[in-house]
């Protein structure tokens, strides 16, 4: 599976983005996916994630009731709508997918095989 997110920009404060993650290859549906962000001289670290089917998902405290994931996989996609953003969700965001058999939380970066090449997000004061 190869990803490519979109959707990023520039807002400020309070605005909304929807970030989209199309996925390439049969068996994407198969996949957990997950959005992960990587603020400047930070870390990467894990914001959302959702099951096949949209079953089950998890979302980092920070964004709860703000960030919404969501999947369509008769298009092979994946979303994040943020919404109510704040400058500390400035940073570059990542989709990633990973297998089925995979074991270990959905919120570490290393249980993911597969990533995008990242959205640039930036939200002023």
């Amino acid at each position: 599976v190869q990803l490519q997110a979109s959707g990023g920009g520039s807002v400020q404060a309070g605005g909304s983005l929807r970030l989209s993650c199309a996925a390439s290859g049969p068996t994407f549906s198969s996949y957990t996916m997950g959005w992960f962000r990587q603020a400047p001289g930070k870390e990467r670290e894990f914001v959302s994630a959702i099951t096949p089917s949209g079953s089950n998902t998890i979302y980092t405290d920070s964004v709860k009731g703000r960030f919404t994931i969501s999947r369509d996989d008769s298009k092979n996609s994946g979303y994040l709508q943020m919404n109510s953003l704040k400058p500390e969700d400035t940073a570059v965001y990542y989709c990633a997918a990973r297998k089925p058999y995979n074991t270990g939380s959905r919120s570490r970066p290393p249980t993911y095989d597969c990533w995008g090449q990242g959205a640039l997000v930036t939200v002023s004061s």
